[in-house]
């Protein structure tokens, strides 16, 4: 059984960069720009609200003050966007 991803460690770098830490081992420095949009986002614009990111463990991720938690997968680079022609060469094979 694969375990759940997690996780384990954040710490804020310069502008809206974060160095995050996984239960599997991985670290990754990650842009997180892609998050200042909408209603929960705009607040993380003002990088000393953005250095409030800690570690939820209830909800096994990164989150701030305001409850904005994207998914630990999302971080960790699980979910990349298909294009159009990847779906289609699929089906074809």
């Amino acid at each position: 059984m694969i375990p759940m991803l997690r996780v384990t460690h954040v710490e804020p770098l310069d502008g809206y960069r974060l160095r995050v830490a996984f239960n599997d081992g991985v670290v990754r420095e990650i842009d997180c720009s892609f998050l200042l949009h909408g209603t929960l986002g705009k607040p993380l614009r003002d990088l000393n609200y953005f250095r409030q990111v800690r570690v939820d463990d209830e909800s096994r991720t990164i989150v701030w003050p305001n409850g904005l938690d994207p998914a630990p997968e999302l971080l960790h680079g699980d979910h990349e966007a298909d294009s159009g022609a990847d779906r289609s060469d699929r089906a074809a094979a």
